[in-house]
């Protein structure tokens, strides 16, 4: 259950960002920020340099084909500090391309990677935007809602392995 959340630490971003914090929320006891893509760098520099938020713990996606902003980037946060984690969640709108945040938490290259990846979300000023889990002649991207997997696969084996799929 979402409830509003506006704690000392919202009031924060709230004041530093304004209107680029759209939503902040409690889900299942798990603080949220919703923030504008525009301000994503800014925001993630501001919470590991001010905020202590040390690492970034994960980042990923999730598809919502019917929205018009269909995806969510979701980067879980850990302030080592003061033992605490930190949702930031932004909504992109497919082919929106949001800055890379390598430069705030390196471990941010191999998370972009894949989220390029599976979804097909490019980040701009990444220093090596390309497949990591998939080879580089994969068509689409797995984890967005429409993609076939059976056809795709069908035809990545046909054409690589030479035989039939035994899906």
């Amino acid at each position: 259950m979402q409830i509003p959340l506006d704690n000392d630490l919202t009031k924060r971003y709230r004041a530093q960002f304004g209107t680029a914090i759209l939503d902040a929320i409690e889900d299942r006891k798990q603080p949220y920020l919703v923030i504008a893509a525009a301000q994503l760098a800014e925001i993630a520099r501001y919470s590991r340099d001010i905020e202590k938020f040390d690492l970034l713990e994960d980042y990923t996606a999730v598809d919502w084909p019917r929205r018009e902003k269909r995806f969510d980037l979701i980067a879980i946060l850990y302030s080592f500090p003061h033992n605490t984690r930190l949702r930031l969640k932004v909504p992109l709108a497919d082919g929106e391309t949001p800055a890379s945040l390598v430069e705030i938490w390196p471990t941010a290259n191999w998370l972009e990677r894949e989220i390029f990846d599976m979804f097909g979300i490019s980040f701009s000023g990444h220093p090596d935007m390309k497949r990591i889990l998939l080879p580089e002649e994969w068509q689409g991207h797995p984890l967005r809602k429409d993609y076939d997997i059976l056809q795709q696969d069908t035809a990545w084996v046909r054409e690589n392995l030479g035989i039939e799929s035994g899906q």
